[in-house]
């Protein structure tokens, strides 16, 4: 997409007014002030029926992959997730693509004018977070879609999105994360989580730790949301690895879909592809699904910084795992399903996350580690990643650079070996804001 550049400077003026508020790490655990705001602004969150994603990991690309089915089916669609890897433009997506500039200065523009007022209201402000949601809302109301497809932002119950009233909610593995907000055991967070769970709606639950699970069904069942188990009532009957992807058949609620080609890696897509199907095929109701439009639908899935190859000869791939679960599905995949001679990883981490198990996941298939940090505020220092790294892989195999585009460089130089036979794999990881900001660099990199 071309932008003008008036239109460029507006959309980072609006940036740039979001940021200035409360900051999405800051959370005031409680939907009251969402609520209100949604409630001045005539609910355009009511007024499309919704889909429902939380959990730890997997939601964002279950989301992409539900809005791909939705919009292969015919449908208007409008797609909610978090955070953003380049542009903010791509939490707001429309019909799988994010917001026109001009749509979003539009829908801002009607309802800046709100955030103030409610900032006035309460004793802390609408936060970036809140805002951005709500901006979501409206844009989606304006189109308008016909269905949004929301990922919460963190826990469930309290979060943001949790003000709409969700056809079908979907619960992808709940593992740790954020628990100075969500409880230090797997029953705390998935109480949390469950908030998101409608009275008399439908719940798709993936693959979970028994602890998770009881606490989900509990909730299922005060509320009378029926449910659907990934291994019970869903399931991913058969995979097979494919060039550039894999070969899936999906036992799903009303039918079994069979000759599904997804183009992302890792067995944990495959999971997070059934989930999504039986989330549509519970949209849709009783009937099977279309399965030209299902094949059509996961053709054409993409994930961005989830083990996404961004290039080849040497091979580089990013992947977001910023937790240890995400870490050990990247190590999975890339023991499975690529055959590389030597691994060269990138990593920069936010100091508020579990480094220790990130790297100790990466371990085994990692050969070299350049620890490196983003621009963000939250980063961990690349001196202080270092002594931990090296304590995991020992001095000899970790190198530091503190600088994200040298760290880049150094490993694309390290990995490319004109003069031998073997393959050279570079991952980087981390966090979200690595991947992003190595995704726009290398990208010009490479482009050159």
């Amino acid at each position: 997409m071309i932008i003008s550049p008036d239109d460029q400077e507006r959309v980072d003026a609006i940036e740039k007014a979001l940021l200035a508020r409360w900051p999405e790490t800051r959370i005031a655990p409680s939907t009251e002030r969402i609520a209100a705001l949604v409630d001045l602004l005539g609910s355009p969150q009511l007024t499309y029926p919704t889909i429902h994603v939380g959990g730890t990991n997997g939601k964002t690309t279950t989301s992409r992959m539900i809005d791909a089915l939705l919009f292969a089916h015919g449908l208007r669609t409008g797609r909610f997730t978090s955070p953003h890897l380049e542009t903010y433009r791509e939490r707001i997506s429309i019909n799988g693509e994010p917001i026109d500039p001009k749509e979003l200065i539009f829908t801002y523009n009607d309802i800046a004018a709100y955030f103030d007022l409610m900032d006035s209201k309460f004793e802390h402000p609408i936060s970036f977070f809140e805002a951005i949601t709500a901006l979501g809302f409206a844009a989606f109301a304006e189109h308008p879609v016909d269905v949004g497809v929301i990922e919460v932002g963190m826990g469930g119950e309290w979060d943001a999105t949790n003000v709409v009233d969700a056809d079908v909610s979907v619960i992808m593995p709940i593992g740790f994360d954020h628990m100075e907000y969500l409880g230090n055991s797997l029953k705390e967070i998935a109480a949390t989580k469950a908030g998101i769970i409608k009275e008399g709606g439908f719940v798709v639950l993936a693959q979970q730790e028994p602890e998770a699970a009881v606490e989900l069904l509990r909730k299922a069942a005060e509320v009378g949301a029926d449910v659907a188990r990934e291994g019970i009532e869903f399931s991913v009957a058969s995979r097979s690895i494919a060039v550039g992807g894999q070969l899936l058949t999906i036992q799903g609620l009303n039918d079994t879909y069979d000759e599904i080609f997804l183009p992302l890696h890792g067995k944990h897509q495959g999971a997070n592809a059934a989930s999504a199907l039986v989330a549509v095929e519970a949209f849709f109701g009783e009937q099977p699904l279309d399965i030209d439009a299902v094949r059509a639908g996961f053709a054409a899935v993409t994930s961005p910084g989830r083990c996404e190859v961004v290039h080849r000869d040497p091979t580089v791939i990013l992947d977001a795992a910023h937790n240890p679960h995400g870490a050990k599905a990247l190590a999975e995949t890339l023991a499975s399903e690529f055959n590389f001679d030597e691994v060269v990883a990138v990593i920069g981490v936010f100091g508020d996350k579990d480094a220790t198990g990130i790297l100790q996941e990466l371990e085994p298939i990692v050969d070299l580690v350049i620890v490196t940090q983003s621009t963000s505020s939250r980063a961990m220092s690349s001196s202080e990643l270092e002594k931990i790294a090296s304590n995991i892989f020992g001095k000899d195999r970790v190198f530091e650079v503190a600088d994200l585009n040298s760290a880049l460089d150094r490993a694309v130089n390290d990995a490319t070996r004109p003069l031998s036979e073997e393959t050279v794999g570079v991952i980087v990881t981390g966090s979200v804001v690595t991947v992003g900001e190595a995704r726009s660099y290398l990208r010009k990199k490479f482009a050159q």
